[in-house]
């Protein structure tokens, strides 16, 4: 989605969804005790339920997998969808008009309120009526089409396929029936100005986004006489079209992609379905433009890799020319990547769509299989123009590939396709290696990596991997250090403004330390403060101990007294911690050669006993 959603209205989707309405829709829940919903994790595999959901808090977490986080991050993992995707997707379910932005601070809107709402039911009602006329007497050369090309009624309603009447207007006067009116018609690409339906005698496939919502159509050409010359026709530009930022089958393959760290590129939409169906689930193929730039963005992460070099994007190129510049153009941009990038190539032309019709649906899969690293399809391409039998033919062929080796992300590879490209010319090793690092010298190192930047709350990137240890709910060094937090966050107005004098020094923990000073440092003004310390807090690990702490019971109701009785425990202990090394300072210090000294740290001694009596008496009780 291009622009930033408006503030107020991601805060109004988050009040709006309820987090257990949307939870429940995917996993049962049952009442635990002290508000918590309580149900078996999504996320991994489990028997006994860990999985928390606190309505009141409006926070879910699992103490499983520590999976945790609010209804919008919810939504992002259980889907697979970036954070805009989620809001847009929750918004539609409350009935939030979403205000899009040009920037963060606050550039004016894109569309007018409710437009890229309309413009989506607008999209659905017709993918819902393109599906319906492929069943027509008319539309008996599409079926015709689809049989040919391998598929079934029930493959083609699996992926929405569709028809478009010949008549001219006849989207249009349904449409216009259901409730939508031309301007909406023709914002959504749906119906020209000239009040003409912009698909006519075509089979139709929705493209939709990883949230399932239709942003428009791809069309394929069937009869002779269509007055339009282009093969496939789609959607123009769209406030949600927009053909560099879509993928066919991204509804059908994001969680797949999301859980194999794998996407496989092919180049139609019948590809895409015989991918599919052949059991390459993670198949997706860019829509009325090559695969570009934000593709490869966007594929990254669905991905979700922390580990650069953790996931796979395998592109189905034909073997001939035509097959060859698309992998030439794929390796130009191939350090938009954060994993590694192969080509499958089908040496006698046959896409997966006609491989799958002439032998099986095995041979798809076997495509897939037999790729080859992109480096070494793009390298052997380069090779292919030289004579390789003369000394001035290997010397230029290796002044070609020398670049490529060299620019190589992962360093670790790089000895190895030093000796793949030895033993393609016909060259001594070290010759070759000496090339490669002259040429590297050059330009960009051998080892660049693309490394995820720190996480804003509202963006898709990665987050940081965590500097401190993740304590153990069950350690009782850190029993009143863990419900000092968790009361703080869960009741924030059981304590005083200034935390009823705690301090980040009476935190041994390092993690919760950090919680601690996460929230101290954001005022409280109403019900939307914990969301905006979650938005401070940049570590995983005290993200992830964050959300627990706001989903974990509590054994009783508290109150002032409560919270009072449990913040001066905390103190108790980091005062009986400095009373202890006192007495050790003080057996250690000679009280007639060090006499100032001791006489100090003796009066240090008794106020500090004096406050751990008081501290002893008030926190009674405290702890659960």
């Amino acid at each position: 989605m291009a622009g930033r959603i408006n503030d107020e209205d991601i805060a109004l989707v988050r009040e709006r969804a309820r987090i257990d309405d949307v939870v429940g829709s995917y996993v049962s829940l049952r009442k635990a005790g002290g508000g918590s919903l309580k149900g078996l994790c999504p996320f991994h595999d489990e028997r006994t339920p860990s999985f928390h959901v606190t309505p009141s808090r409006g926070f879910y977490h699992c103490f499983g997998c520590g999976e945790g986080g609010d209804v919008i991050s919810f939504v992002q993992k259980i889907s697979n969808l970036s954070f805009a995707e989620a809001v847009q997707q929750l918004a539609d379910r409350v009935g939030v008009q979403l205000r899009i932005e040009e920037d963060g601070r606050g550039g004016g809107a894109r569309t007018q309120p409710g437009t890229r709402v309309r413009i989506l039911e607008a999209n659905a009602a017709a993918a819902e009526f393109y599906a319906k006329q492929l069943l027509t007497t008319d539309a008996l050369a599409a079926r015709q089409f689809i049989d040919q090309r391998g598929f079934a009624r029930t493959d083609a309603e699996r992926f929405g396929v569709g028809y478009a009447p010949r008549g001219g207007r006849d989207l249009r006067h349904h449409l216009n029936r259901a409730g939508f009116a031309d301007d909406v018609l023709v914002a959504a690409g749906l119906v020209r100005e000239a009040g003409y339906d912009f698909f006519q005698g075509r089979v139709l496939w929705p493209i939709r986004d990883s949230g399932s919502s239709t942003l428009g159509f791809g069309a394929r050409r069937i009869f002779d006489d269509d007055r339009m010359p282009a093969k496939y026709l789609n959607t123009p530009e769209t406030p949600v079209y927009k053909k560099s930022q879509v993928l066919y089958g991204l509804d059908l393959a994001r969680q797949q992609i999301g859980k194999k760290s794998q996407a496989v590129v092919v180049e139609g939409y019948t590809d895409v379905m015989a991918a599919h169906l052949s059991g390459v689930d993670t198949a997706v193929a860019s829509c009325g433009t090559a695969f570009g730039d934000d593709h490869a963005r966007l594929l990254t992460r669905l991905m979700g890799n922390h580990d650069a070099f953790n996931g796979e994007v395998v592109f189905t190129f034909d073997g001939d020319e035509a097959g060859q510049r698309a992998a030439l153009k794929v390796f130009s941009g191939d350090q938009n990547f954060i994993t590694q990038t192969y080509v499958a190539v089908e040496p006698n032309g046959l896409d997966p769509c006609d491989l799958r019709l002439q032998h099986g649906e095995a041979a798809v899969r076997e495509l897939v299989a037999r790729r080859v690293p992109l480096y070494t399809f793009v390298m052997r391409n380069a090779l292919s123009g030289h004579d390789l039998d003369r000394a001035d033919g290997r010397l230029a062929a290796l002044r070609q590939a020398a670049p490529l080796v060299s620019s190589i992300r992962d360093s670790s590879l790089v000895s190895g396709y030093v000796r793949e490209l030895a033993s393609m010319l016909g060259m001594d090793v070290d010759e070759v290696r000496a090339e490669v690092q002259r040429v590297g010298k050059r330009g960009l190192p051998p080892d660049r990596v693309l490394r995820p930047s720190a996480p804003s709350p509202t963006t898709d990137e990665p987050a940081l991997l965590s500097s401190v240890p993740l304590p153990d709910p069950r350690d009782r060094a850190t029993a009143v250090e863990r419900g000092t937090c968790k009361l703080m966050l869960q009741y924030p107005l059981l304590f005083d403004a200034e935390w009823n004098g705690v301090s980040s020094d009476d935190f041994s923990h390092p993690a919760y330390r950090a919680v601690f000073e996460a929230l101290a440092a954001v005022v409280y003004t109403g019900p939307e403060w914990s969301e905006r310390v979650l938005e401070s807090i940049q570590d995983e690990v005290v993200r992830q101990l964050f959300t627990g702490l706001m989903v974990e019971p509590l054994l009783r109701e508290p109150d002032e007294a409560y919270a009072t009785a449990y913040a001066d425990r905390l103190k108790l202990l980091r005062v009986t911690h400095d009373l202890r090394n006192l007495k050790s300072k003080l057996q250690r210090t000679n009280p007639v050669e060090n006499t100032s000294a001791y006489n100090q740290m003796f009066s240090r001694l008794l106020e500090l006993e004096a406050t751990r009596k008081q501290l002893q008496q008030s926190g009674m009780g405290a702890l659960d």
